[in-house]
């Protein structure tokens, strides 16, 4: 799960469902597994966070160019990580491919360290409690895992996009107050 949280690109569900299968033959405790999950997921983000507090914003002002990311971009991410960096940090742990990057611009905007790591464990512990119970309950049956995740990724990007949508609406009525 290190690996996984880290910019390293490796799935999560080859880790945590045969885990929860494993729990469910006792050959593996449930609790710890997700523990184990949710700790490696924010240790793995961690790596993130502190890369880009150290080398980030440089390394992309330098190197940026040339893939079409320009100060401006970096000032506007900046901004919004200074404004709603947690929800952005809790609900991109909850989506594929997006985790591993996530805390990357919650280190360039500074995000404060205990915020980030409740947030990234938050996101991070909704995402392995889901794949240690499908490895738990279906574990022998690839097919049917595989059409409970895509649904379960489906259903986590709506929740996501509606649960952003309310906090922005929100911040906007709060701010407007």
């Amino acid at each position: 799960m290190l690996i996984e949280s880290s910019f390293i690109p490796f799935p999560s569900e080859i880790i945590m469902i045969p885990a929860g299968y494993l729990a469910s033959k006792g050959e593996m405790n449930m609790v710890a597994v997700i523990f184990c999950g949710i700790s490696g997921s924010l240790f793995g983000a961690l790596i993130n966070y502190y890369l880009a507090i150290r080398l980030g914003r440089p390394l992309l002002l330098q190197y940026g160019k040339y893939v079409m990311f320009k100060e401006h971009h970096l000032l506007q991410m900046e901004s919004f990580f200074a404004r709603h960096g947690h929800i952005s940090t809790f609900t991109g742990r909850l989506i594929p491919m997006i985790r591993q990057y996530i805390s990357i611009p919650a280190g360039l905007a500074r995000m404060k360290l205990p915020i980030f790591s409740f947030y990234t464990s938050l996101g991070a512990g909704i995402w392995v409690t889901i794949l240690a119970l499908l490895g738990y309950f279906i574990g022998e049956n690839e097919a049917l895992i595989k059409e409970y995740l895509r649904d379960i990724i489906i259903g986590l990007i709506v929740c996501c996009v509606i649960g952003i949508t309310i906090y922005i609406v929100f911040q906007r009525r709060r701010n407007n107050i």
